[in-house]
């Protein structure tokens, strides 16, 4: 695809001898769209992310209405990314900016305007996202990603089992690495993904071993939690290998535009660690 660097390409980026070569690089990509020279680090990851988003904008815009809307559900990780930041921001942080969604959002116009954790409740509430069962920080951003996985595995076949994978990741490393207890509703829709077992799991290999077969392959042989990024490699090596899988399908089809939304986002990841390779030159 003509909208990557690739694996050649992201290794040309690591070894830059500075953030500053490696942007400028990078600014004579398909990232160009986003990345300006003189970016600092977090700027510049920033922007490949900006550009993938403005990659499945432009896709989302030359497809048929189904095809759209199955783009529409995947971007959903830039909205919950936004309202990660406009939850730092309340909490008094230093929030990344905002992605521009346009057509690709769902509940976003609303959220942006939210100025406390309970309004931020009570838009998703009223939104496709649903009720995240409380207005603490964790409750919401564990309930947007379950919500959303759950989404993903209700239209797009060909997504399911990067979703309920990346589900037994998310929830081993809430139960397991982090020590928290879900909230009831997170419970709920953990519990509609994977079933009751693996969510009472006590070790990585009981959860594992409770774990639908769709589900378990991304938790394979990681027994200590402190490993889970091990699992995390695997899910996204999947996604990508699968996603190449799905591209070499005709037309626009369902296949091929779930392949090139994985490929294009798997791209991305490998160029931000390219980036933060490169700033440790």
């Amino acid at each position: 695809m003509r909208r990557r660097v690739g694996t050649a390409g992201a290794r040309r980026i690591a070894t830059c001898g500075s953030v500053r070569e490696a942007v400028t690089l990078l600014g004579d990509t398909p990232y160009g769209h986003d990345v300006r020279r003189g970016q600092s680090l977090a700027e510049a990851q920033w922007a490949v992310l900006a550009t993938l988003l403005w990659h499945l904008r432009v896709l989302a815009g030359w497809l048929p209405r189904e095809g759209a809307q199955m783009v529409r559900v995947l971007a959903r990780w830039f909205e919950l990314a936004n309202t990660d930041e406009l939850m730092c921001r309340l909490a008094g942080g230093v929030a990344e900016p905002e992605f521009s969604l346009g057509s690709l959002g769902t509940t976003w116009q609303r959220l942006r305007r939210c100025g406390s954790f309970t309004e931020i409740q009570a838009a998703l509430a009223a939104s496709p996202w649903g009720e995240p069962g409380g207005a603490g920080r964790r409750e919401i951003q564990l309930s947007m990603r379950l919500a959303w996985a759950g989404r993903v595995v209700e239209t797009i076949p060909q997504a399911r089992t990067w979703a309920l994978g990346a589900t037994a990741l998310l929830l081993a490393g809430t139960r397991l690495a982090e020590g928290g207890a879900l909230a009831e509703r997170s419970r709920m829709r953990g519990r509609v993904l994977l079933g009751d077992g693996p969510l009472d799991a006590l070790s990585l290999r009981e959860m594992a071993e409770r774990l639908p077969a769709a589900a378990r392959w991304a938790l394979d042989e990681i027994e200590d939690p402190r490993e889970l990024w091990r699992g995390e490699e695997r899910w996204w090596q999947r996604v990508e290998d699968e996603g190449r899988e799905l591209l070499a399908g005709a037309g626009f089809a369902a296949g091929p535009v779930i392949g090139a939304v994985a490929v294009l986002a798997a791209d991305a990841r490998r160029v931000r660690a390219a980036l933060e390779l490169a700033a440790r030159s």
